[in-house]
């Protein structure tokens, strides 16, 4: 693993060179995301603020442990180019710093950065810009920004993009970067009958309650607003009463199955800005597969070097992975249940002993012919007896 740490830049080098004869003519596009890796399965730290497994803002809201923070620069199709270790503090901006700073290094014909909403701070797409870069953005609904109130307000008809996904493009005047609002009618489906059911649920809590004294709703009140998806929908009348919140009920409403991006680049579709927000699912698909299949944590190693050199091996096994997806068409766990039938048997007599491979079911020889690898010898060893 040391050795592995040593030669990391040459590696990742000569990874790029080799998977950019992979990537598509036209332009290249890297789809980055972020999360906070916990480094460790053991206690906590005495000392929360030294070394590289330090403390951080969990996403698995396990502040006690301590973290680093990963990044993965992606193409197109799912590719891994790239990965990134940071101590589990680093602030978003640093990231994008040395993530830009990296990459502009690479023969690319366009990056355009896709970030979901945790990203969308004005400083943060300021940077992403520097250079002509671009940018697809995903914007918080619920922020309150004059943009945002504007984009949503606007009447306009929706784009058929796939069954489940409609777009509409939304210009403001007082924007430079352009709006795109997608609805995906399922997820509007499934938004109603949530909220319905914290509505069903919050009145049968409030019913009732007008014969209480107001200390005792007030304990209610405090009661529901530690239970966020209850207490948006809570009203509170000027005499005390609790009530539904039937305006914030229909504002709630108006986004089901909605969600905005804001995007930089003046030449691509409505339709690409959503295809391409949608490739993020690829980076999700990554950070499952590192953490579920490859066993990317917890991480058990405690000095820097190791701890990235754990990473790096995580980062080319999923490499490979990938590339093995695109060329058969199939997922890693079916490939992996269909090579896994390959066995090794060993076989003794008289005359010595000998090992022999199973016959290759039909799955597994096309897998090995898409991968471009021949199958195993039938024989592995003869051993005569002596």
């Amino acid at each position: 693993m040391d050795w592995l740490h040593a030669i990391r830049g040459e590696l990742e080098k000569q990874v790029y060179v080799q998977v950019a004869g992979l990537l598509d003519d036209a332009d290249e596009e890297a789809a980055r995301n972020w999360r906070g890796e916990r480094a460790s399965g053991d206690d906590a730290d005495p000392d929360k603020a030294a070394g590289f497994r330090t403390h951080g803002k969990s996403k698995d809201s396990r502040d006690d442990l301590p973290q680093i923070v990963i990044g993965l620069a992606v193409t197109r199709d799912g590719i891994p180019v790239r990965v990134w270790c940071w101590p589990g503090s680093t602030a978003d901006s640093a990231l994008i710093r040395q993530v830009k700073a990296d990459m502009r290094d690479w023969v690319l014909g366009k990056i355009i950065w896709v970030a979901d909403r945790g990203f969308s701070s004005a400083e943060n797409r300021r940077y992403l810009q520097r250079g002509a870069g671009g940018y697809i953005i995903g914007e918080k609904l619920r922020s309150g920004s004059p943009h945002v109130k504007a984009a949503l307000s606007r009447q306009g008809r929706y784009q058929q993009i796939t069954g489940n996904l409609q777009v509409k493009e939304v210009r403001i005047s007082d924007a430079t970067d352009r709006f795109v609002i997608c609805h995906n009618p399922d997820a509007a489906i499934r938004d109603a009958a949530i909220r319905d059911q914290l509505v069903a649920k919050l009145e049968e809590l409030i019913a009732g309650t007008d014969v209480l004294s107001a200390t005792k709703r007030a304990e209610l009140r405090g009661k529901i607003s530690m239970m966020p998806g209850l207490h948006r929908f809570l009203r509170v009348t000027p005499g005390g009463l609790l009530r539904t919140d039937k305006a914030k009920i229909k504002a709630e409403a108006n986004l089901d199955g909605k969600y905005l991006l804001r995007c930089a680049d003046p030449q691509l579709s409505a339709e690409d800005i959503a295809r391409g927000y949608k490739q993020l699912l690829e980076v999700e698909r990554g950070w499952r597969d590192m953490k579920q299949v490859l066993d990317l944590r917890p991480v058990y190693h405690r000095l820097e070097e190791r701890i990235r050199a754990h990473v790096l091996l995580c980062w080319l096994a999923l490499l490979l992975i990938r590339i093995a997806e695109n060329a058969t068409g199939q997922t890693w766990p079916v490939m992996r249940r269909e090579l896994d039938r390959i066995h090794l048997g060993t076989f003794t007599g008289p005359a010595g002993t000998f090992r022999q491979r199973t016959e290759l079911s039909r799955p597994a020889r096309d897998l090995l012919a898409k991968l471009g690898i021949g199958p195993p010898p039938k024989i592995h060893e003869l051993t005569p007896a002596t």
